[in-house]
């Protein structure tokens, strides 16, 4: 087989519909848009609209608050990192931060800091040091279980005050 031999099976694209060329194609005249009017034409967006009645999606009730200020964090669970350390992405005996999940691809983007939780399965790997934003009582317990430590900034700030 060579390059110029490589073609898709049979029946596997079909051309186009081209509108709007006769009575006989079975598509001709209206185009299949219907008859007349606003929607017969090119450009309309009209999803929500109710003939100038208040639409549904207006005359609900608004519910709840949406914080503009709120924190994204990326949630990571101990078995992802025992996965990545046994597979080799993770350096058990460095730092284990928001950086270090990236690079080992645990996470795949910063937000603004990690969540430790404690997942199903046991953690294994011993004396190991996370600098994360946050860490579920579960995960804490799990991590210093093994002589581990878990450096959070609200950590920090409590023993300062």
């Amino acid at each position: 087989m060579r390059l110029n031999e490589l073609k898709d099976n049979e029946g596997a694209t079909r051309a186009r519909t081209r509108v709007g060329r006769g009575i006989g194609s079975g598509v001709g005249k209206t185009a299949g848009r219907g008859v007349k009017g606003q929607k017969s034409r090119s450009g309309v967006a009209i999803k929500g609209f109710e003939g100038g009645q208040m639409p549904l999606h207006m005359r609900m009730p608004k519910r709840g608050f949406n914080n503009p200020f709120a924190k994204k964090f990326n949630t990571v669970r101990l078995d992802r990192i025992q996965d990545a350390i046994d597979a080799g992405r993770l350096d058990a005996k460095g730092v284990i931060d928001a950086a270090a999940l990236v690079k080992a691809r645990v996470i795949r983007r910063e937000l603004d800091g990690v969540r430790l939780v404690n997942g199903h399965a046991e953690f294994k790997a011993s004396k190991v040091t996370f600098r994360v934003s946050h860490a579920s009582a579960g995960a804490r317990k799990a991590v210093e279980a093994k002589g581990g430590k878990i450096d959070t900034p609200i950590a920090k700030a409590e023993q300062d005050a």
